[in-house]
């Protein structure tokens, strides 16, 4: 497995991303407008294998970089992602001032702000989670730890009822497992996407008994029971992965496999223009509450793109989806290719 671009997992990952973005645009229409709409049964399908697969595809292509040196894998996992954290916390830090000045007033805003470098801040946590994620992988590979050990961690962090209500700690115990085992189980993974390339019409009806299930557990309100939770995200996981390697056998949605490959570009960017769409399309108040969601998320989903098509062209904001060279631990920058956010 190289670390070049595999078709099937960009277009897993557009199809995650696409739902993140869809969950932030339709839960933020629905609050600002006081009632919820069509679209809501779509995020609610998606919120069992939403994060899980994100996390899983993440792990895929650990193995091809867990045996660098500490200064180079920290350049790479921890650093890379650190740089754009707090780039883009302090970005929607300074659009939304105005609006937490006014809350908790200046002292408090500061403080929120310093507290935004332990606690992962709004939208943005996702990116805060995979540095600590490769770190514990990397610290685990070093000290030989068994990967059951690992992965049964994972698991049993994942079906514990851990809500402290510090972000970090609760995401990493119900999002660790599957990090993990996208990196264990990499080869299986693989075997899986091309086994379902050879068997569509097993892989359909695999598909359409884990969407009756998947629902049918939403719809009762037991998907985030612990061991259905966990089970669901693997099961949804699979089915994410045998949807994007039958779209890549179809020839179609290519659009999904460039969201994919630029799925840290649409994840940094997406919170504003989703807010703006949001409050132009419900102070027009013609359109139902499911539309406006589904339009927001549209905009919110192809803006980061435009912005980006538009940053390669002139050159101008490149800092903001590449990392400059200040920004690398010393002596590692030119070892490799300056590498862009969505690496």
């Amino acid at each position: 497995m190289g670390a070049g671009r595999v078709d099937w997992v960009d277009t897993a990952k557009g199809i995650c991303i696409i739902f993140v973005v869809m969950m932030h645009s339709v839960l933020g229409v629905e609050a600002a407008a006081g009632e919820t709409g069509w679209m809501h049964v779509v995020v609610a399908f998606a919120a069992p294998f939403r994060m899980p697969d994100f996390f899983l595809i993440s792990g895929l292509f650990l193995s091809n970089v867990i045996a660098r040196d500490w200064k180079l894998y920290l350049d790479r996992k921890v650093v890379h992602f650190a740089y754009f954290y707090v780039l883009w916390m302090t970005i929607q830090f300074a659009v939304k001032a105005p609006v937490f000045m006014g809350d908790m007033g200046a002292m408090g805003t500061l403080e929120f702000y310093l507290l935004s470098f332990v606690q992962p801040f709004g939208t943005l946590w996702f990116i805060y989670m995979l540095p600590v994620f490769f770190v514990v992988c990397k610290l685990a590979h070093d000290n030989r730890i068994p990967w059951q050990v690992m992965l049964a961690f994972g698991a049993v962090l994942q079906v514990a009822p851990i809500h402290t209500g510090w972000l970090l700690v609760d995401e990493f115990a119900s999002r660790f497992v599957y990090f993990y085992a996208g990196y264990i189980f990499a080869p299986q993974i693989f075997r899986l996407a091309a086994w379902a390339r050879e068997r569509i019409g097993v892989s359909l009806a695999y598909l359409v008994g884990w969407g009756l299930v998947n629902g049918g557990l939403v719809y009762f309100g037991w998907a985030h029971l612990p061991v259905i939770a966990l089970a669901l995200g693997a099961a949804g996981a699979g089915a994410i992965i045998l949807t994007s390697a039958l779209i890549v056998n179809s020839g179609q949605f290519g659009f999904l496999r460039h969201f994919g490959a630029n799925s840290i570009v649409i994840y940094l960017a997406f919170f504003f223009p989703m807010g703006v769409t949001r409050v132009i399309l419900l102070k027009l108040g013609f359109l139902d509450i499911g539309t406006v969601s589904l339009i927001v998320t549209i905009v919110a989903s192809v803006s980061p793109m435009i912005l980006f098509w538009m940053i390669r062209k002139t050159n101008l904001g490149w800092f903001l989806f590449k990392r400059p060279e200040w920004a690398h631990l010393t002596g590692t920058f030119g070892r490799k290719r300056q590498p862009q956010a969505a690496e």
